[in-house]
């Protein structure tokens, strides 16, 4: 019978890869298509574009079974 040598799992050294940060346009056609199949008002449309409705009430999470 053929063994290998067993070796450790010791940490090695691996390449973190760079992250990229792409400016995107929330105004484009792109983005207006999805706001207009995925929001529903216009409070709606700014808090998934990350700008926050004043005085709107918080989302409640849904419980999972």
């Amino acid at each position: 019978k053929g063994s290998k040598p067993k070796r450790g799992k010791g940490k090695g050294s691996k390449k973190k890869a760079k992250v990229v940060v792409k400016e995107v346009d929330i105004l484009s056609p792109a983005a207006m298509l999805n706001a207009y199949y995925v929001c529903h008002n216009a409070p709606a449309c700014l808090e998934l574009r990350g700008f926050p409705w004043p005085g709107s009430p918080k989302k409640k999470g849904k419980k999972g079974k």
